[in-house]
């Protein structure tokens, strides 16, 4: 693969049959590319552009060869901040958030399979062109709402369908050099299709398919694409066909086909020409993105970022106002020390909850935003002793990038316990932290009651227990203090809200008992730190690569400095110059907890994958949403950052309960992507491990092992849960039917003789109206399959951009086990405004000599209007895109009904070139270029002025178009226009 994915591991156990197309995620053949190669190099081009041009902005330097070999993190590097030479960057974030596009991307083949206008095929160009319209559409409405996740998943999809038509169409056969701009410009007209009748292809001579596109076709530059049918043989007379094993279309005349997408294709011969288009087609989409959404939006939307977010879910009842006043203190006390630093948070969430209430949700890149909705929480109400605590924690999933860090006030059980199931779900798919700042937990099991036989505020140890088995399952903790310790065990907070925090070793003992735990320190890690959660009674026993040891009663010793609040010891580590296999141990026959973190640059992150199945199978693989079938084999993808020069010697699954622990067998494909198998899984609750040998120069030792381990659970299921919506956009207003199928398996195949009953529960994080079974049975003869099907109704008022996360899970009989499946829907308007804003220069004056040494001294004017029409929605902004000047607006009437945007622009002589942008605020983006000339006397039927000098200009909108002038009026006593 290439454009940086650093060191991948593809984790499998096995690869279905190939078939010639665009392979989604992987190119098994190393000289093909595969969606996401196309869809990487776009990305980490242009964000190294936009990094660039902002560089040269500010006056700083860039240095950064801007080519196809670039990774994430040369990019993360290269676009860091001034001043973090001293700090310890992370690629995984960026790399997560290319990962949310490239699965976008391949989640088309899945649910769009056989959809000819997702992928262009059966010459449905404006079909085509209308999925790319409304999805560029819902990407910049997404950005707007500070949505960046979901405008990265819509992003994804997007680029998949303007990727395939120049795979699937004959553009690269009729020799064009350049993107067809048409496709992402919905007022230009889409020019020279082949209509239906006229023929397009001949039979292919034999295999030898390079001329069988007519040549009456090539000489008139008409456009075509294959027609593809995986049931039927039916075409147009004499239409092309896609091509391949599974095209029905293409055994009958004319034979043969002319899909490029890999090179043993039908047109292979071309398939490199077709993804260097497809990658310049993909530039092209992200720079008009980028224009519309500004340049610090769109590095957000790509995920460029030094830090994480900061979450809180906080609890707003009657006996939580000492909570919500540390959790402003510390929030406040991150915002205040990492303002205008690379470690400041890339976004700050926020979800109040109570009972019967619970949000809304506050997301903002505005760290005043924040402050001031946390400023007014407070603590009142409450009613009866639960709080709606899940609620608002499924909000804080579904809106936080994914690996982000979710931090949990309260001092009350959960009123909706019922959801558990649903946020292990969550928390499992986004793969989220969540820790947990619980209160005055009492030491029993049962609640005390007042006098007035009315019970106690404070939650029992049961009540705690669903806490912690959440936080156990995130890798998070369940920190239990009295409220007035509170302030000494936020400083997890702190520490997780430094750069580059990776999760060393952890382990939960459940039943607890005496245990030994090797963990391993590398060159690469700074400030690291020890978490030991237990009863008072727990004691511990810390030993380092050297043999020094210190124990539980030392608070200060020669390997650490420790804190204790409540349950939660803290130790601050002192690692230097012992590199190597540290221990500790524990004593403990009560529950406890141990976790190690630090700081490296060195990290990765893991997502299930499942072989992609059915008709269109690709022989590559699908993000999988759900758990792994117990007994079957699993696959990951892993993605390694930091080092080039490291070595991957090994990736285990590890239950600590058994312990059970799976190796896996690892095998290279090409350039640092590894083929592992994990067969026959049990049943259990894994961990990723991954351990290594790093010798890369930021490393203290020439040699280093280290070892790394993912935070996030992964259980096993013998329930197999698979849906499948037929639309990923839904409009406001309506509403989609999601069919499920649920079934039993054995050994990690469907049992097909099974007949059993399953519960079903169907959550939405938007609270819309929704229907689905209570439970579903396999019937007798239905091959073990139990069908369901889910509605959603998305109300009328839901805005454009924004997105519902649905979770359908089903439970067996016994209630002991459940699995899930997890469907991101986006919410599309539909889209009427494809109009871009128009430009009309009104007039250019200057001062300007010939001489370049006097050119600081003197200035010159540019004047333009925008308008977005009568019917448009509006100009929203107007920027500077190339100058360096002063831009001034205002807005007037015209006559017609028409509001127009009045630009003046001045600069120095030297700076003699100025493009402006106009966006509309559904983000269609018009440009209006101008260049100063010799002094000439401007044309009276123009610019009713004075002496005025005539800009050589360039109007650039969708279509082409500017607007015609009857005449002029004064506009600011100088010059105003009416227009027809």
């Amino acid at each position: 693969m290439t454009a940086g994915l650093g060191i991948v591991l593809l984790m499998a156990a096995g690869l279905s049959g190939l078939v010639h197309c665009f392979q989604p995620l992987f190119s098994f053949n190393g000289n093909s590319s595969a969606h996401s190669d196309i869809t990487l190099r776009a990305v980490l081009r242009k964000t190294a552009e936009v990094c660039r041009d902002m560089a040269a902005s500010e006056g700083r330097d860039f240095s950064l060869t801007i080519d196809d070999s670039l990774t994430t993190d040369k990019v993360q590097r290269a676009c860091s901040s001034p001043g973090t030479s001293t700090i310890l960057l992370s690629s995984v974030i960026f790399q997560t958030s290319m990962f949310d596009m490239v699965f976008g991307n391949a989640n088309v083949d899945v649910v769009f399979a056989l959809s000819e206008e997702h992928h262009f095929d059966d010459e449905t160009f404006q079909g085509g062109r209308d999925v790319i319209t409304a999805g560029v559409a819902a990407v910049k409405a997404s950005v707007k709402l500070e949505n960046f996740v979901a405008g990265r998943w819509t992003l994804g999809r997007v680029c998949h369908t303007l990727q395939d038509f120049y795979s699937h169409s004959n553009w690269v056969e009729l020799g064009k050099k350049a993107p067809y701009s048409a496709l992402i410009r919905p007022d230009q007209p889409l020019e020279n299709l082949a209509d239906g009748s006229t023929p397009t292809c001949r039979n292919c001579e034999g295999e030898d398919c390079d001329n069988n596109i007519l040549p009456d076709l090539m000489q008139q530059g008409l456009l075509t694409s294959g027609y593809f049918n995986i049931f039927s043989s039916v075409k147009p007379a004499g239409k092309c066909s896609h091509g391949g094993s599974f095209d029905q279309t293409s055994k009958q005349d004319p034979v043969g086909g002319i899909n490029k997408d890999d090179i043993s294709s039908s047109h292979g011969s071309l398939h490199h020409a077709a993804a260097d288009l497809a990658v310049s087609a993909t530039l092209e989409l992200l720079e008009d993105i980028r224009v519309a959404v500004g340049d610090k939006n769109f590095l957000r939307l790509m995920g460029l970022s030094q830090s994480s977010v900061l979450c809180f879910v906080i609890d707003t009842t009657g006996s939580m106002s000492d909570d919500i006043a540390e959790a402003k203190r510390v929030s406040f006390s991150i915002i205040d020390s990492k303002r205008g630093t690379p470690q400041e948070p890339s976004a700050y969430i926020l979800v109040p909850f109570n009972d019967p209430g619970f949000g809304p949700l506050i997301m903002t890149t505005n760290a005043d935003v924040f402050k001031d909705n946390i400023n007014k929480l407070s603590a009142n109400g409450g009613g009866d002793i639960p709080e709606k605590c899940l609620s608002g924690l499924q909000l804080a999933l579904t809106a936080a990038p994914p690996s982000s860090e979710i931090f949990v006030f309260t001092d009350a059980p959960a009123k909706d316990a019922h959801l558990k199931s649903t946020i292990t779900a969550l928390i499992e798919s986004t793969k989220s932290v969540v820790t947990f700042m619980l209160t005055d937990v009492l030491a029993s099991r049962r609640r005390r009651r007042g006098s007035s036989h009315v019970s106690s505020r404070k939650m029992n140890q049961a009540d705690a227990q669903l806490y912690r088995d959440l936080a156990q399952a995130s890798g998070g903790q369940a920190i239990e203090v009295t409220k007035s310790d509170l302030t000494a065990a936020t400083s997890v907070i702190e520490d997780s809200s430094a750069s580059a925090v990776v999760t060393v070793f952890q382990v939960v003992k459940n039943p607890g008992r005496p245990d030994h735990f090797t963990f391993t320190v590398d060159g690469s890690l700074r400030n690291m730190t020890a978490y030991v959660t237990g009863a008072s009674s727990l004691t511990f026993n810390l030993t380092s690569s050297s043999g020094l040891s210190q124990n539980s009663s030392q608070s200060s010793g020669p390997l650490a400095s420790s804190t204790t609040a409540g349950n939660l010891r803290r130790l601050s580590l002192n690692t230097d110059n012992q590199t190597g296999s540290w221990q500790i141990s524990v004593d403990s026959n009560s529950p406890y907890s141990v976790k190690v973190i630090g700081q490296s640059s060195l990290n990765f992150i893991f997502y299930l994958l499942e072989a992609h199945e059915g008709a269109q199978a690709h022989g590559d693989f699908n993000l999988k949403e759900g758990r792994p079938l117990s007994g079957g084999n699993v696959s990951l993808l892993v993605f390694v950052s930091g080092s080039d020069k490291l070595k991957v010697s090994e990736v285990n699954l590890f239950d600590s309960s058994g312990p059970t622990e799976v190796n896996g067998s690892v095998q290279l494909i090409e350039r640092g992507n590894f083929l592992v198998t994990f067969s026959g899984v049990p049943a259990g609750n894994y961990v990723v491990r991954l351990k290594g040998e790093d010798s890369s120069a930021t490393s203290r030792s020439s040699l280093s092992s280290f070892q790394r381990q993912a935070p996030t659970t992964i259980k096993t299921s013998s329930i197999s849960v698979t849906a499948r919506a037929n639309n990923t956009n839904v409009e406001p207003g309506s509403t989609i039917s999601i069919p499920f199928t649920v079934a039993t398996t054995n050994g990690g195949v469907v049992n097909t003789s099974a007949t059993d009953t399953f519960t079903v529960r169907a959550n939405n994080d938007r609270s819309y109206t929704s229907s689905s079974p209570s439970t579903v049975t396999a019937a007798a003869g239905s091959g073990g399959a139990a069908n369901g099907t889910v509605t959603l109704t998305v109300p009328g008022s839901a805005v454009s951009g924004t997105d519902v996360t649905l979770t359908i899970e089903a439970e067996n009989a016994a209630a002991s086990d459940v699995n899930y499946a997890v469907l991101r829907l986006s919410v599309v308007a539909k889209v009427t405004d494809t109009a871009r804003p128009v430009c009309q220069v009104v007039s250019t004056s200057t001062n300007c000599t010939s001489s370049s040494s006097l050119c600081s001294s003197s200035h010159w004017e540019f004047i333009a209007n925008f308008t977005d029409g009568v019917n448009g929605t509006g100009i929203d902004s107007i920027t500077v895109r190339q100058g360096n000047g002063t831009l001034n607006t205002s807005t007037v009437a015209g006559a017609g009904g028409e509001n127009f945007t009045v630009v003046t622009y001045s600069a120095s002589c030297c700076a003699q070139n100025v493009v402006l942008a106009a966006v509309d605020n559904v983000g269609n983006v018009g440009k209006c270029v101008g260049q100063v000339r010799e002094s000439t006397t401007a044309t009276p039927a123009v610019v009713e002025a004075a002496n005025t000098t005539t800009a050589a200009v360039t109007t650039t909108s969708t279509g082409g178009h500017t607007l015609s002038m009857s005449r002029c009026l004064w506009i600011t006593a100088a010059v105003y226009l009416l227009w027809k």
